[in-house]
């Protein structure tokens, strides 16, 4: 696929860490004719790269058109003032959930930031990703109600059974605070299909980052931690930059023997394709460097050159600088991707049942798990209003 003179720009920014051979890939794409410094600063924002894109563009010291210069700069600079209040919520959080036993695990958001970028600064985040034991979850509730959050995923009131049977079937609730300025996401897993990565969840190994001065998160150590960032950047096909900005930023100091290493490590902790394509996006976009015969290997299946095909268009197609949800199918082909993260009809058939059923219609209707086959009836017949949610109790 052709990637826009733009879009090559912003990918190029995107690069980590910053060397030689980047700010020349930088230089290079700003000096392309015809460049379109607004609509590449539009690409930025859409992708929510804006952070990566000044500072690289600072750093080359490439003159930049002011209409184009002065979003970028103030985007930059609120960028990196969100990040510092997400990390004291989160140092709070951590303090709370930690008191009371419960040893959450921070995943995304300013831990990987400290992680991968060595800053707060560059790596934009809106909220806070706390992963937490299916039996601690109703504890983990609590303590959020306590620090001034409120249930907003599902909607409705917060009842004991109706979270537990949420969390049966999705991968997280969500909470606000602060009149919905600030957000975090109460996940008991990482990914919504249980047959992905079912080896990295709340009992994995953890390994502490400093994200301020002598102050810790806890995460997940590299391993772990890459098979769940591919796994989570496949399961939306990729479509915002940063996502796999982040994957490569990880892996970017790697010589290409440990990207190997990953790979295969990532295929026993239950990534499946989606590290197959993580790695093909990660050299075509910022050259990341892979073994001739993993190259080849990867290539030679020709359901991960799909993938690989999907995750372009998603990412530099008709939602360049549009979001996806915006244009013509939205997320549709997403949903077909999806099918495709792991072999076998087995997991097909299982995703294609998660697909059918959101855990919306389970809470909605709870059924006796003999009537469960019965789900997709129940979508339908919400979707065409004949039945009203049913409000949980306590």
């Amino acid at each position: 696929m052709h990637l826009p003179p733009e879009f090559k720009l912003v990918a190029a920014c995107c690069r980590w860490p910053p060397s030689p051979e980047r700010d020349a890939a930088v230089r290079d794409a700003a000096a392309a004719a015809g460049i379109d410094w607004n609509l590449a600063g539009r690409i930025a924002e859409r992708h929510r790269v804006e952070g990566l894109v000044w500072a690289a563009l600072v750093r080359t010291g490439i003159a930049v058109p002011e209409s184009a210069a002065a979003p970028l700069r103030a985007a930059a600079a609120r960028i990196a003032r969100q990040n510092l209040a997400l990390t004291a919520e989160s140092l709070r959080l951590a303090a709370l959930l930690d008191g009371a036993g419960l040893n959450p695990l921070f995943v995304k958001g300013v831990s990987l930031g400290a992680l991968v970028y060595g800053s707060l600064a560059p790596k934009m985040g809106w909220d806070i990703d706390l992963l937490v034991s299916p039996k601690a979850v109703e504890a983990a509730a609590a303590l959020l109600e306590q620090a001034g959050y409120r249930l907003a995923v599902p909607a409705g009131p917060r009842g004991r059974q109706r979270l537990r049977l949420w969390h049966a079937h999705w991968k997280e609730s969500v909470w606000t605070a602060s009149e919905g300025r600030r957000f975090v996401e109460l996940h008991t897993r990482l990914s919504d299909n249980p047959m992905l990565l079912p080896g990295v969840g709340p009992d994995s190994p953890r390994r502490l980052v400093e994200v301020a001065r002598g102050r810790f998160l806890s995460t997940l150590p590299d391993d772990e931690l890459f098979a769940y960032l591919c796994v989570h950047g496949a399961s939306s096909a990729w479509f915002r930059l940063k996502w796999i900005a982040d994957l490569a930023a990880l892996i970017g100091d790697s010589p290409p023997a440990e990207i190997e290493r990953l790979y295969r490590r990532s295929q026993t902790l239950g990534a499946g394709r989606a590290a197959a394509q993580a790695l093909l996006l990660c050299e075509r976009l910022f050259a990341t460097p892979l073994p001739a015969a993993l190259d080849a290997e990867l290539r030679a299946d020709r359901v991960n050159r799909w993938l690989l095909a999907i995750a372009l268009r998603k990412l530099a197609g008709r939602a360049l600088a549009t979001e996806l949800h915006d244009t013509r199918l939205g997320t549709a082909t997403i949903h077909l991707m999806q099918l495709g993260l792991l072999p076998g009809f087995r997991f097909k058939l299982a995703e294609l049942r998660r697909q059918l059923v959101s855990p919306v219609d389970r809470v909605a209707l709870p059924l006796p798990r003999p009537l469960a086959f019965l789900y997709p009836l129940v979508a339908l017949s919400r979707r065409l209003g004949a039945i009203r949610p049913v409000r949980g109790g306590k």
